[in-house]
């Protein structure tokens, strides 16, 4: 499986680093002792060290063209600056983008490099850093109160890399124990962006009826329907905002709920 995405390479390159120094800037103002509400086992220094090490790890396999994973603990650097204050870790970020995307750019999107989604290309790592930037920078932002939006185009290739991957085969077999119930007949979402002009089609069709996630962009009518501004469609889907109370203001549910909450439980990188 490849996944090309709806961006040219020189774009999620340019994103990512758009998107690194807005992460950055958060932790630059942050308590970096904070925790994080939406992955509470972290501070904001430790979500900073899983982004900084993140890229560090892109980059290293990109740069290298690795046939095989590489082990993150033994790349340099990758466990984060020497010093736990704002300023080094701005300037750790900073360099651990910067490398990483002058990598990506040398390689071009085809050259192959190892990946655990089987899109064994370089492109696939630009794309995937972007979006694990864009998510992790709601995370910072959450603990901060630093308001959060998204680029649409970045925010809908983003739900689209996500609903690829969670049809792989290997993320079924990862994710099997939390299966029962979600697929069988009749069980369609329909996710809807109310705040983006046609021409972007930010409207998904997730199929469960049949043994297989898939999905396509399509308006079509589903068992439920879940509708809100794409970058809180992207937050909920992604389980960084609830369906329900504080912040879901602009989010509605139609039909099903069971089944989308079913398929929240087991769409998540948790």
């Amino acid at each position: 499986m490849t996944f090309r995405g709806s961006l040219a390479h020189e774009e999620y390159c340019t994103q990512l680093l758009v998107e690194s120094e807005k992460f950055r800037d958060i932790v630059r103002h942050g308590d970096l002792t904070a925790q994080v509400p939406t992955c509470p086992d972290w501070t904001l220094a430790d979500l900073a060290r899983h982004v900084g090490g993140a890229h560090r790890w892109a980059g290293e396999l990109v740069a290298t063209r690795a046939t095989d994973m590489i082990d993150p603990t033994t790349i340099a650097g990758a466990g984060g600056p020497d010093e736990a204050t704002p300023e080094a870790f701005d300037a750790w970020l900073a360099e651990g983008a910067e490398r990483t995307v002058a990598a990506l750019r040398e390689a071009g999107p085809d050259a192959p490099v190892w990946s655990w989604s089987g899109d064994n290309r370089a492109g696939f790592w630009a794309r995937r850093m972007v979006h694990e930037t864009v998510i992790h920078r709601a995370d910072a932002a959450f603990t901060t109160g630093t308001a959060y939006e998204v680029p649409p185009e970045v925010a809908a290739d983003c739900l689209d890399e996500w609903f690829e991957l969670c049809a792989l085969p290997a993320t079924a077999d990862r994710w099997a124990d939390r299966a029962e119930g979600l697929l069988g007949p009749g069980r369609t979402l329909h996710l809807h962006a109310t705040d983006t002009p046609p021409a972007l089609n930010a409207e998904w069709l997730l199929d469960l009826t049949g043994e297989h996630v898939t999905h396509r962009r399509a308006h079509e009518k589903a068992a439920v329907a879940l509708r809100a501004p794409l970058t809180d469609l992207l937050l909920a889907l992604y389980r960084r905002r609830p369906l329900d109370g504080e912040g879901a203001e602009h989010i509605e549910v139609l039909g099903d709920r069971p089944l989308l909450d079913r398929w929240l439980t087991y769409a998540s990188f948790a």
